[in-house]
């Protein structure tokens, strides 16, 4: 680590803890050299395997711009977008791996934003799984009814008088 004072190529770690979240490490440091402190944040990267093979950064940003177009016009609020693309994040970080696949992130995506949203999990489904016909969204439809009814829960009214 340099010294961002007089870029001295080494510096001694005073202190470190963990952020509130857990997610990322501060540690206070002193330059050997000039004797400045400065503090660090470290996180542990994450890196996403597109389709094409290119490896990318993990984006909290790409996954939230992405459920926000599926809630277009839902009942949603922007804190519980938040609570979404952190559970995803979460999720893909247990995994463990440094990289992992993009299907994986649209696979972690699914889950929550079906128990956020059901109208908003069939927008983000049609265009993740490429739904090309409405015997798809049916298929999907029927998936989601039949957990309702395993959950007891009543369905929805349809507007039909």
């Amino acid at each position: 680590m340099h010294c961002p004072f007089c870029r001295f190529t080494d510096s001694r770690v005073i202190d470190s803890r963990t952020t509130d979240d857990g997610t990322q490490i501060r540690r206070r440091r002193q330059c050997p050299e000039c004797g400045r402190r400065f503090t660090t944040i470290e996180t542990a990267s994450l890196s996403v395997l597109k389709r094409s093979g290119v490896s990318e950064p993990f984006s909290r940003t790409k996954i939230l711009l992405g459920v926000r177009k599926a809630c277009q016009g839902r009942p949603v609020t922007e804190d519980q977008l938040a609570v979404l693309v952190q559970r995803v994040e979460e999720s893909i970080r247990a995994t463990g791996n440094a990289e992992v696949d993009a299907h994986e992130v649209g696979m972690a995506i699914l889950g929550p934003l079906r128990e956020l949203d059901e109208v908003a999990y069939l927008r983000f489904a049609s265009v993740y799984q490429g739904f090309e016909s409405l015997e798809d969204f049916e298929s999907a439809i029927a998936v989601l009814r039949a957990e309702r009814a395993a959950d007891g829960v009543e369905p929805a009214p349809t507007g039909a008088p």
